[in-house]
């Protein structure tokens, strides 16, 4: 269901895809490398989910076609920077890249493999539809496509490397699925009007904890999404991170997202706009069994109010933890199908609130996304050449114009940031003040 509601909520200027930019380093001597990439690329067939178009139907129940046609050259592109260009004329490209919706004429991806990146470096720049995929399956398929030992050759591409999947189920009409009846469907809708009725009471100054959706204050981040993203990018130690934490009772991730909350607190700060309220952020939780590597979105969400904008960096991650935890311990609660519906809800709202513009007066469902996606701890190889990044550039949530996504990649953990562009420019410079935040971590965790 959540596939059909990714279909259903796109629009021009707010596309729902999910991207990646991976960086390799040239091994020296080898100045064909790139070349040999491409044309191994331009030679493998796509597999399911990748050789499927969406029918969306009149009369008909929504389905999954056969794509009539395939074009490698379309698919997979061979481009370079100029002479000159620095890492920033990346992150522009990257960006200008992103900003589109794939064509649902042709299978819901495309890839870009792009030379001369400063730094002796290439990139390879993914993006496919979040209907037929999502981080955590995408993070496998990666994982999959790349080596694990130096030796050349091309591994297979992630879009055709032979995983055990399905296509993609048709969708049951939404109608029939948002109204359908028994026990599962009932706590589904419970379980939605629940967390609606605790945003409510929050707006009237009611006390509530846990996952709170639709009580967020309007920021910058929730200004109309217009056709431009900015992209930024940022890697740090990842077991540096982890030890940080422990004296704290603090996991990864809960440091990964209070340094994203002081960063976005002192960006907005910067911008002239700063923000007087907590943030609200929307995590996604994967609904995938281990070794689950079906097509299509199994994800839930959880919203965690972020720390007191005048907290120190010890404080907000005290205050993230505590907050994370209550909001997990809700999702925990639901069945496995209550989970998938209520997220499932919660888009077909927000997307109801985009369409009549209700979004922009009524308070947000959030005011930033936050995803961590689960990597891979060894170095991984194209053809000879060594992973070095890894960023995950995922969608723009409706009514939520900035994401950060986190990867752990070969001993780094690995930032993706994507914002509006028309209200969130130039977001390296948040990108610097996420830094910034875990510099003032380090120094006042105790040691010892």
């Amino acid at each position: 269901m959540m596939d059909l509601m990714w279909l259903l909520a796109e629009t021009q200027s707010n596309p729902i895809h999910v991207c990646g930019l991976m960086l390799f380093e040239k091994p020296t001597g080898r100045p064909d490398l790139v070349a040999e990439i491409v044309r191994a690329y331009r030679a493998a067939r796509p597999t399911p989910p990748f050789d499927c178009i969406p029918d969306l139907g009149g009369t008909r129940a929504p389905r999954w076609l056969p794509a009539p046609d395939y074009n490698p050259r379309y698919h997979v592109q061979h481009i370079a920077l100029p002479t000159g260009a620095r890492y920033e004329d990346l992150l522009h490209l990257v960006g200008d890249l992103h900003e589109t919706m794939l064509d649902r004429g042709r299978p819901l991806f495309r890839v870009w493999i792009i030379d001369h990146v400063p730094g002796r470096r290439f990139a390879v720049f993914l993006k496919m539809h979040h209907a037929i995929i999502d981080g955590v399956s995408a993070a496998r398929r990666v994982d999959a496509s790349l080596r694990k030992t130096r030796h050349r050759g091309v591994p297979t591409p992630l879009f055709a490397v032979d995983l055990p999947v399905r296509r993609p189920h048709p969708p049951k009409a939404l109608v029939k699925r948002l109204l359908g009846i028994g026990t599962t469907a009932t706590s589904q809708y419970l379980a939605l009007l629940g967390s609606l009725r605790k945003g409510l009471w929050n707006l009237v100054g009611g006390s509530v904890e846990g996952s709170v959706p639709f009580a967020a204050h309007r920021g910058p981040m929730n200004d109309p999404v217009m056709n431009a993203r900015s992209v930024a990018t940022l890697s740090l130690p990842l077991e540096q991170m982890r030890r940080v934490g422990r004296p704290f009772g603090a996991t990864l991730n809960d440091v990964a997202m209070a340094l994203i909350d002081a960063g976005v607190h002192r960006y907005l700060e910067e911008m002239a706009k700063p923000f007087a309220h907590r943030l609200v952020a929307m995590c996604p939780v994967s609904m995938r069994e281990a070794g689950d590597a079906s097509a299509g979105t199994k994800v839930s969400a959880v919203f965690v109010r972020l720390g007191s904008p005048g907290a120190t960096i010890t404080e907000r991650l005290a205050q993230v933890a505590e907050s994370m935890t209550k909001a997990k311990d809700e999702v925990r609660a639901m069945s496995k199908d209550t989970a998938l519906g209520y997220a499932a809800g919660l888009m077909g709202i927000a997307g109801l609130t985009a369409v009549t513009h209700v979004d922009r007066v009524a308070p947000p469902s959030a005011n930033l996304v936050i995803s961590n996606v689960p990597g891979w701890g060894r170095q991984l190889y194209l053809n000879g050449a060594p992973l070095v990044g890894a960023y995950p550039i995922s969608a723009i949530a409706v009514g939520v114009g900035l994401n950060v996504t986190v990867i752990s990649s070969n001993g780094n953990m690995d930032f993706g940031f994507v914002g509006n562009g028309a209200s969130l420019r130039e977001l390296p410079a948040l990108a610097g003040h996420v830094e910034k935040a875990w510099q003032a971590l380090l120094r006042g965790t105790p040691t010892g």
